[in-house]
């Protein structure tokens, strides 16, 4: 490939890294322009006294996303990352007192889920092989080829999905779905909470999701040693590594183009020239605010926003044996909680409760022994202006109350160290707009396929990565966007060279 062409990526998030990473191993000079002094958009790291946090996503699945970049860069991966199986993927608390440990190993999980809940076992396993049928047959190829190019259509064994697919994925909700999969409620609370995934209402979204449970179950959830901030790190040393050049504290103003193609984009009121652009920013906010194109922002606009993130980082003073590294605490009423998020677009009263605790991993590390590192999550609606003052002064009372009563503690003496993370500040730090973790949610039947391409149908050299866009949110899409990008960019130099 032409050494002289010249990429800018705009955003260093997950997908930003990944993108960086791939041009350069195609030969390009890259340079990547982030507006923050530090790398990893949602994935970065917090101290607070003696203890650390990870800021964003805690879930790892399919490190071979990760593996794959080192490979291609002719690097060896363990030089920079490590990561270990993890063997209870979750605990899941109700508020009627059944606590279910959804272990990794398959059978273990299903007799655990029978035991506690009285759901028949062959319900769990058929579940479970008809997630992992879905997600082989359809998802994987929804998942790495671009749906906009009729070339990348053609190479995916496209034809194939489509029969496979059944229509009841696509027309019936996610709930529907595991209604009928499951006959008891407990069973079907804890499968429908995987629409949270990608920032979506189970109620709306299509059944569709039904198979991101097979990512846990069937391949398996893993920790990176050193927590999340891990995979920024070794991303950004391998970045280095391969000649990416990052300017930090650079907020790109504008994209240059005409006459259809990109010539670069305005750093500090300078022109910084460009043949390839990479926009790993939240796509609306590219579109608004560095194309400033009206009609496709107001477009964009158009689909109903991701949930976002009420999170509240704690330093506890004890350990609790029953927590693991994943930890859920459900509301009451599921349904209510959802119509609370996406149709009110407030904060429910007893909302499903997140904790993620790192030191039960590395104890010490990340906080003192005998202490742990809490990650706080609830979902949070979009933000539309509403009072998050209120917003977090209630959830704290109500988050307290609902730990106090399932742990059996009294949690509020416990917390020596405290910061707060709101939709506001989600989207002040990443530039998610309105705080939209994932962008765009899945609440209707079409929305995987509105989600915008990964290049620009009207502008020559302008292509996108990250959660906003197609493939979707969460780490494991990052990293595929990243990758369908840098092929559809081989294609296209390979045309423009014939």
């Amino acid at each position: 490939m032409n050494h002289s062409l010249k990429a800018v990526v705009i955003g260093s998030g997950v997908a930003g890294l990944a993108a960086a990473i791939r041009l350069a191993v195609q030969g390009l000079q890259v340079t990547v322009f982030e507006k923050n002094e530090y790398p990893g958009g949602k994935i970065s790291a917090l101290e607070i006294k003696e203890y650390k946090f990870d800021t964003g996503p805690s879930l790892f699945t399919q490190p071979e996303n990760i593996e794959e970049l080192f490979q291609l860069a002719g690097e060896n991966i363990r030089e920079y990352f490590e990561y270990v199986p993890v063997e209870i993927t979750c605990n899941y608390f109700f508020e009627d007192g059944t606590i279910i440990t959804a272990y990794q190993d398959i059978e273990k999980f299903v007799q655990e889920l029978s035991q506690k809940t009285g759901e028949d076992p062959q319900r769990i396993k058929q579940y479970l092989q008809q997630a992992a049928a879905l997600y082989n047959d359809i998802g994987f190829i929804f998942l790495n080829h671009s749906l906009h190019k009729r070339r990348s259509l053609l190479k995916a064994p496209f034809l194939k999905a489509v029969s496979a697919l059944k229509w009841k994925y696509l027309f019936k909700t996610l709930n529907k779905i595991n209604s009928v999969a499951f006959t008891k409620p407990h069973s079907i609370q804890l499968f429908n909470r995987y629409a949270t995934y990608n920032g979506s209402n189970p109620y709306k979204a299509p059944g569709m999701l039904s198979l991101i449970p097979h990512l846990e179950y069937n391949q398996g959830v893993f920790y990176p040693t050193g927590g999340m901030i891990s995979i920024t790190n070794a991303l950004y040393k391998l970045a280095l590594k391969k000649g990416v050049h990052f300017e930090f504290g650079s907020p790109v103003q504008r994209i240059i183009h005409s006459e259809g193609k990109v010539k670069g984009v305005v750093i500090n009121n300078k022109n910084i020239g460009a043949d390839i652009i990479v926009s790993n920013m939240d796509v609306y906010g590219t579109y608004c605010s560095l194309l400033f194109d009206e009609a496709e922002s107001a477009r964009l606009l158009k689909q109903e926003r991701s949930s976002s993130a009420l999170v509240f980082y704690w330093g506890i003073t004890k350990e609790f044996s029953q927590l693991g590294l994943h930890n859920i605490f459900f509301s009451k009423d599921y349904a209510t909680e959802f119509d609370h998020l996406f149709r009110l677009k407030k904060i429910y009263s007893d909302p499903t409760i997140y904790i993620n605790i790192t030191s039960k991993y590395e104890p010490g590390v990340h906080a003192p022994y005998g202490k742990e590192n809490w990650f706080v999550m609830i979902n949070a609606p979009a933000n539309t202006g509403q009072d998050w003052l209120a917003y977090i002064h209630e959830s704290r009372i109500n988050i307290i109350s609902k730990l106090n009563r399932l742990l059996n503690t009294d949690i509020e003496p416990l917390i020596e160290a405290e910061e707060i993370l709101d939709p506001v500040l989600i989207e002040n730090k990443t530039g998610s707009f309105m705080g939209s973790i994932y962008g765009t949610s899945s609440n209707s039947r079409m929305a995987a396929f509105l989600r915008h391409p990964n290049y620009s149908k009207k502008i020559a050299g302008l292509y996108f990565a990250g959660g906003s866009v197609h493939p979707g949110g969460g780490i494991p899409l990052c990293l595929k966007s990243a990758k369908i990008m840098s092929e559809l960019l081989v294609e296209d130099l390979k045309n423009r060279r014939h």
